[in-house]
């Protein structure tokens, strides 16, 4: 009741300054209006739609409003369920309780977001105009990025174009990136995508897998000599593929560019492991060891003088 009294106190207020003021002032003021209910109520607050529409009439290209809009609709869109799993990890998730059955098994309980369609629809929309109104902004591109990671779930196939879209926007170099509150250097972007490929690898499926290898594969087209998408896509082969010869030429080729890759270097221990090569094994634990952070040194150095005894 409280909630309900104050958004109804809050649009009589606005009603009350809106003939007296210029069309910046009165962005400002419902741009100000809705900080507070958001504050106060969340994204989808009581008296966050009626400030939306009086804030659009007064300017329909107001990036601010636009992306208000999005987040009003994307979270009133969101319904949060329980699922139950056999596997330990879901969706790149932890279980939130795990429980035996009657007959002993470990049952993993998840929490599950899901989407109604036309609100997630209406959401998009207003993201759409934001980034048409806005097409240099990266923090826009990114929003849309995830949000169809998120209703997608397990076979990201929307997400994944639209990320492709930008890296040959990218490419072409016709856009001076922006994304406010950071200094874009030149590899920002680079970064950002190795982001969404960590996103891909971490849900866990075939097809999120292959958006993996995908958004590598493209990335290194225009970045031939990032080590980084070189071992994104030998671990492609040595998890997914179980491709141990194609996974080490890809994970030689970066550290050829970074010998210390840390991510390149314990990968092709775990590799010479699944391999049983004990002398490969030996070749890159003694690399291993030198970049390895305190809480695996230890265990790698030990290994290292077992396979030297």
């Amino acid at each position: 009741m409280k909630r309900f009294l104050f958004a109804v106190s809050l649009c009589a207020c606005l009603g009350t300054v809106a003939a007296a003021q210029s069309k910046e002032e009165l962005k400002k003021t419902y741009s100000d209006r809705y900080d507070l209910i958001v504050s106060k109520l969340g994204y989808d607050g009581v008296g966050v739609e009626t400030v939306l529409n009086q804030w659009e009439q007064v300017d329909s290209n107001d990036a601010k409003m636009l992306l208000a809009g999005f987040n009003y609709y994307f979270t009133k869109a969101q319904t949060t369920s329980v699922v139950v799993k056999p596997q330990k990890k879901y969706l790149g998730t932890e279980p939130v309780l795990s429980l035996k059955d009657s007959t002993g098994t470990e049952v993993y309980y998840f929490q599950e977001v899901s989407y109604d369609d036309s609100l997630f629809s209406r959401a998009m929309s207003y993201l759409d105009r934001a980034i048409a109104g806005h097409p240099a902004r990266l923090d826009f591109c990114f929003t849309k990025a995830t949000a169809l990671m998120s209703y997608e779930k397990d076979s990201p196939d929307m997400a994944l174009s639209y990320l492709l879209g930008l890296v040959d926007k990218d490419a072409g170099k016709d856009v001076a990136w922006e994304y406010p509150g950071y200094e874009l250097g030149d590899d920002f972007f680079a970064r950002s995508m190795q982001e969404f490929c960590f996103a891909f690898f971490n849900l866990g499926t075939r097809s999120s897998y292959e958006a993996f290898r995908t958004l590598s594969e493209r990335m290194l087209i225009d970045n031939p000599d990032n080590p980084v998408f070189m071992t994104n896509i030998g671990s492609y082969f040595l998890v997914v593929s179980k491709e141990y010869d194609k996974a080490l030429k890809y994970y030689r080729k970066a550290l050829k560019i970074s010998p210390d890759d840390y991510t390149a270097l314990k990968n092709c221990v775990l590799l010479a492991r699944q391999k049983k090569d004990r002398k490969l094994e030996k070749k890159y634990l003694e690399k291993f060891v030198d970049v390895a952070p305190e809480d695996e040194k230890a265990a790698a150095q030990a290994r290292l003088d077992f396979l030297k005894s």
